[in-house]
């Protein structure tokens, strides 16, 4: 990919002519540029038109040049990369899988001076133009593997940050941290002799309790929701750590943040009660973290049943998640079910119950959407209930 060739206006005015255009109709034209093929081209439309919502910076800004489709699908949002930046403040960091760099670009706006490490040279290249289009100046790009630079360096940084790729040389995906690019696991000590403080993003996927089980010193575990949709975990590793690990749960929505700090630690009981006034459901960061004993203990509320991971009250409370009035609490049979059931239109939620959303509305008849929200659930006393209820 020549950067130049494609940052020549009328190739730029052509990307941008076509972004709303489909691939496939594109893909049997041919080049208006002799010196372009059009894989160059659909590689440009593409990835630019997946930074629409998810980046709509890189989307805005003239002459920017775009990796492929795969560098945009693995990067953070905007939202995910400025609630990172954040975490830390300070002269230096270094982030050893800088990607498309929109981490390094946040991270920029909070710390003096950014280096921008990627193995792939012209990607680096493509960063570093980026860069200077949006008038980043403290980030240096540095192309090559970036644990080879560190080992070989007397640097020290504020701040190390690497994203592990979860795929091994095959493209298949990996679940355990010691299998992913680069292999953290192994090379904490390395990190740890040039920084106080490691930030390590994961995927959603992976189970804190193995993560936990591979990693030493970690301080905290951020756990980082867009609009509901955990999108990753961020672990702070501090040198020599041995205290309390706190989990963030952290849910990112349009207009604010929605965060609940607990212990990991934390084994308080829950209460329990049948179902009460009003009825609350955890958003994903807060299930995330598995703590639902906590949850109850946190915002004072009751569990409705062991597994159920549904919350009741006789008061309404700042709750991290949805909140709900119960309208009616109905035992689950065919006489109440045809009663209540039978053509309603409503969101269905079930938890803890034998039947799945899709069999439910089968059965029943209910239609998706509305304002009437009901959930299927088993309650305290072992009961197979739905509770019909309104949004507050």
């Amino acid at each position: 990919m020549d950067i130049q060739l494609l940052l020549q206006p009328e190739v730029q005015a052509y990307i941008n002519e076509h972004l709303n255009d489909t691939i496939a109709d594109l893909a049997f034209k041919k080049s208006p540029f002799p010196n372009l093929s059009m894989p160059d081209l659909l590689a440009q439309i593409e990835s630019k038109q997946k930074a629409k919502s998810k980046l709509s910076k890189w989307y805005t800004t003239p002459n920017l040049v775009f990796p492929t489709k795969l560098s945009i699908e693995q990067t953070s949002s905007e939202e995910c990369a400025a609630y990172k930046a954040s975490l830390v403040e300070g002269d230096s960091l270094i982030d050893l899988t800088g990607g498309f760099g929109i981490d390094c670009y946040y991270f920029a706006q909070r710390i003096k001076q950014v280096t921008h490490c990627e193995i792939q040279p012209e990607l680096s290249a493509i960063v570093q133009h980026n860069y200077t289009q949006l008038q980043q100046a403290n980030i240096t790009c540095i192309a090559g593997d970036s644990l080879l630079y560190l080992a070989t360096s007397e640097k020290q940084f504020d701040y190390i940050y690497l994203d592990p790729a979860r795929r091994n040389q095959s493209k298949e995906k990996v679940f355990f941290l010691r299998d992913c690019t680069p292999n953290i696991v192994e090379h904490l000590d390395l990190l740890l002799r040039h920084t106080h403080t490691v930030l390590v993003k994961t995927a959603p996927l992976l189970d804190i309790q193995a993560g936990l089980s591979e990693l030493k010193f970690v301080k905290a575990i951020h756990i980082v929701a867009l609009q509901n949709e955990v999108k990753e975990l961020l672990w702070i590793i501090e040198k020599g750590y041995e205290g309390e690990i706190v989990l963030q749960a952290v849910n990112l929505t349009k207009t604010q943040q929605h965060i609940t700090t607990l212990l990991l630690s934390d084994e308080r009981a829950a209460t329990y009660s049948e179902p009460q006034t009003y009825l609350y459901e955890p958003n994903s960061a807060l299930l995330k973290t598995g703590k639902f004993n906590a949850i109850s203990v946190h915002f004072n509320v009751d569990k409705l049943h062991q597994h159920s991971q549904l919350y009741t009250s006789s008061e309404l409370v700042n709750f991290s998640g949805r909140r709900f009035k119960i309208k009616y609490n109905l035992p689950y049979n065919k006489a109440t079910a045809k009663e209540y059931l039978q053509q309603q239109k409503a969101n269905i939620t079930v938890r803890n119950f034998p039947l799945k959303v899709d069999e439910l509305r089968k059965k029943w008849k209910i239609k998706e959407g509305g304002e009437t929200y009901i959930f299927f659930t088993t309650t305290y006393s072992n009961q197979k209930v739905f509770l019909i209820c309104e949004p507050v």
